[in-house]
């Protein structure tokens, strides 16, 4: 994206979709332990990419005066917050949960740069928010004396690792991670699971996000800055290959199938990309741009009933789709489960039945 203009879909307004979020949780079983780490080895893991931060992760949003207050705090000996980090089960790195403001703080004094590289140039990182009277006003990483730099490094901040041991798979790590990064602009559910699952499926999802038959169904050409398109792909492959074992919350059940599909075969990951791709390529010839946009903006319970059905039939698509799809979106008990408890188990089943019974039935 070329400045920082976003672009973000616009989605019918659905009760239920929203309420999908606040689903009551199942009972976890956590072990988490701290661990001190001096400002030295937190930086050196951070350089090393021990400690990971996700690029889709929110960008670095500090002002200076708040990051030159940080190591202020290490340098008078104040308490600084924990971070939590959680070890990744596939590389054994830590992936930050909450505290990468303060991690990119660190790192960014060390290397004597305020953020990242803007076209070339980086704003030299000085204490220049403190009192004038402070020995270390305006003065740099480098500039600080030896004794200085030693106690800086030297400096602890405790972590919080987490580890989940029931249920089998790792939601709470998601759960955790939608808690605790609250700070400026909240993450979306897909952010939070691009940021926790990276992998070859993850890269799969980004890279179908590009079908150009994708973006004229759902009716944006550019991708969507909260990754709202991305999350829709994920729910419509969730639900083709596992959709007779879907339990609420949808969000949850999105999340598993990512998590165990992480980094799949070659094979699985071919078959995923030539489903997707065919059943965008049918429904846009048969169907035309926007099919899912049925009243004042795109209604994804449409979305997902629709195309699955079609990735089902996809050498059986019978020459009057276009009129079956027409009576589908008419049909007065599809309105009702494309707009009412639209993540129940029950109206997710009822709504594949009847959008496959009326299209190919």
């Amino acid at each position: 994206m070329g400045d920082s203009t976003e672009y973000n879909l616009q989605f019918e307004k659905i009760k239920s979709e929203e309420e999908d979020s606040h689903i009551t949780l199942p009972d976890y079983q956590i072990l988490s332990y701290p661990a001190d780490f001096t400002v030295e080895v937190l930086n050196n893991k951070m350089v090393s990419g021990d400690i990971e931060v996700r690029p889709y992760q929110r960008r670095y949003i500090w002002k200076q005066y708040q990051a030159t207050r940080l190591i202020e705090s290490f340098l008078v000996g104040l308490p600084v917050p924990p971070i939590f980090l959680y070890t990744d089960p596939v590389t054994e790195k830590f992936n930050v949960i909450d505290g990468q403001q303060r991690l990119r703080t660190i790192q960014y004094f060390i290397e004597g740069h305020f953020g990242s590289e803007q076209k070339g140039k980086a704003t030299i990182f000085r204490l220049k928010e403190l009192s004038e009277k402070s020995r270390w006003y305006n003065k740099t990483y480098q500039e600080l004396s030896g004794e200085d730099k030693r106690k800086l490094l030297n400096c602890v901040l405790r972590a919080i690792i987490v580890k989940q041991l029931d249920p089998k798979n790792d939601t709470s790590i998601y759960h955790i991670f939608e808690r605790l990064n609250t700070g400026g602009t909240l993450l979306t559910n897909e952010e939070i699971r691009n940021s926790i699952y990276n992998g070859k499926f993850n890269d799969l999802l980004k890279k179908l996000n590009k079908n150009e038959n994708w973006k004229l169904l759902i009716g944006k050409p550019l991708d969507d800055s909260r990754q709202k398109d991305i999350e829709l792909i994920l729910r419509f492959i969730s639900l083709y290959y596992n959709g007779q074992n879907y339990e609420k919350p949808l969000k949850d059940f999105m999340t598993i199938f990512m998590s165990k599909n992480r980094n799949p075969s070659d094979d699985f990951l071919s078959e995923i990309e030539t489903i997707f791709n065919t059943t965008c390529e049918k429904i846009y010839t048969h169907l035309g741009g926007k099919p899912f946009k049925i009243k004042s903006g795109l209604n994804p319970a449409a979305l997902d009933s629709i195309m699955v059905s079609f990735a089902k039939n996809l050498n059986d698509i019978p020459s009057d789709i276009k009129e079956r799809y027409q009576n589908l979106v008419a049909n007065d008990t599809y309105k009702l489960l494309i707009r009412n408890a639209t993540t129940d188990e029950t109206t997710m089943n009822n709504r594949m039945n009847l959008a496959d019974e009326i299209l190919f039935h």
